[in-house]
């Protein structure tokens, strides 16, 4: 069960974050639209196709074709909701603010963080990490929130909180403090520290709680 819901978050958020960058795309300048004469190039749209190809992708791959409805944005963190499978699913989103690895400019995949609720499986605010790049096998992940430090397990791009009782006191901490810092290490054991602002996210929270009863 959770590695078929660590699949449909995945793709929600491709989509989720693939679609606001393809909306903040300037439009064409209006001297180019009113040209009267047939351009000899084809006005090229590969920036604002692009981006599309993989939210459709994404949302195609996701039972029922669900496509991620925008709640709302609060600061970094979207609030979005979708109904895979028919089963209704709210989750804020974000990308990390920084990214840095050690060795430095290592390539990887989006990276972003997941906080969701499923009422249908009675799970509320679920903290997950899809961090860009297969984690080493059987290594821990940590998120450092404040002062406090949680230790999360690993499963592929995937990171969850390790203590389940714990869930509850990071979201709380997330909404009080000022970043959190996710690290880990890949397989290839590269080292990666990425920091999320929370301004926003409880904001994000409360919206997908409303939406999600």
């Amino acid at each position: 069960m959770k590695r078929q819901w660590r699949l449909v978050l995945l793709l929600l958020g491709a989509a989720a974050l693939a679609c606001p960058a393809r909306a903040q795309q300037p439009p064409p300048p209006a001297s180019a639209a009113a040209k009267p004469k047939p351009a000899p190039k084809p006005a090229p749209k590969p920036a604002a196709a692009k981006p599309a190809a993989p939210a459709a992708a994404a949302a195609a791959a996701v039972a029922g074709g669900a496509q991620p409805k925008l709640l709302g944005q609060f600061g970094t963190w979207g609030a979005y909701s979708a109904s895979p499978g028919g089963k209704k699913i709210c989750f804020a989103i974000a990308k990390p603010t920084s990214s840095e690895t050690n060795p430095p400019n290592r390539p990887r995949n989006p990276i972003f963080m997941f906080i969701s609720s499923r009422p249908a499986d009675k799970v509320s605010n679920e903290v997950s990490v899809v961090i860009g790049y297969p984690f080493k096998p059987g290594s821990d992940a940590a998120a450092q929130i404040g002062s406090t430090s949680f230790a999360l397990y690993t499963q592929q791009d995937g990171a969850w909180i390790k203590n389940a009782a714990d869930e509850a006191h990071m979201v709380d901490a997330m909404r009080s403090a000022d970043t959190a810092v996710v690290r880990g290490v890949s397989v290839k054991g590269t080292r990666s520290t990425d920091t999320y602002t929370l301004k926003g996210v409880a904001q994000a929270l409360d919206r997908t709680a409303q939406e999600c009863k």
